[in-house]
């Protein structure tokens, strides 16, 4: 006789391996769901707003590395004083 043959599983046991059952695989899907989220949300956070201001799309790039300070500063001037005219 085999060794699980052995042991008196009543109706109590069969009905809690049942519910570990159903809890693992809610617990499963569960991290996939949030898994695939937090892949998909970097992607989401990258796009600027149409509301975005000049001054906050300049402020976003010379926080990401992309001018150095003294461009940064240089444009800031510009959007401020407005277009500069060559007569």
């Amino acid at each position: 006789m085999m060794f699980w043959y052995a042991h008196d599983m009543s109706g109590w046991g069969w009905f809690g391996m049942s519910i570990g059952m159903v809890v693992f695989w809610a617990l499963v899907v569960t991290a996939l769901v949030l898994g695939l989220r937090a892949v998909n949300r970097p992607y989401e956070r990258t796009h600027t707003s149409a509301a975005a201001t000049p001054q906050q799309i300049l402020a976003e790039r010379f926080a990401r590395g992309e001018i150095d300070e003294e461009e940064y500063q240089h444009r800031l001037t510009a959007l401020h004083t407005g277009p500069l005219t060559n007569t």
